[in-house]
């Protein structure tokens, strides 16, 4: 029978034998890019749902309020926000009653224009 003897390589002592080398991780231009891309899609995913789901928002200010029945006023020269919750409402406290004006029409100041229509609450309403 043959036997087969198992040796070191024919230059492990000499002098052409390099030292093995443990390698580093680099990351190339083209892996920062992939690394950076899919670190991101989770930012990305969560702004899309966020955009998706925040497309019912409400038209008025009130969140959840009942659609309130109302009757039209139209403003003359001169006319107040004041002026015009007196009238309306004479029993009522007239900041109230601009208040639900306000809020109604969803106005972003107190200045008014001649012949502007405004929606006046049913609740204040003196002609029903």
């Amino acid at each position: 029978m043959s036997t087969i003897g198992i040796t070191s390589p024919a230059f492990a002592g000499s002098a052409f034998a390099r030292p093995a080398r443990s390698t580093r991780l680099r990351l190339t231009l083209r892996g920062r890019r992939v690394l950076a891309t899919l670190a991101a899609i989770p930012a990305v995913v969560a702004i899309s749902l966020a955009m998706v789901s925040g497309g019912t928002a409400l038209a008025s200010r009130d969140a959840g309020t009942a659609p309130e029945s109302f009757s039209t006023v139209t403003v003359s020269f001169g006319d107040t926000l004041w002026s015009i919750a007196e009238t309306v409402a004479p029993q009522a406290d007239p900041r109230d009653v601009i208040d639900a004006i306000v809020r109604l029409n969803a106005l972003e100041g107190v200045s008014l224009e001649a012949g502007q229509s405004l929606a006046i609450p049913a609740e204040y309403d003196s002609s029903r």
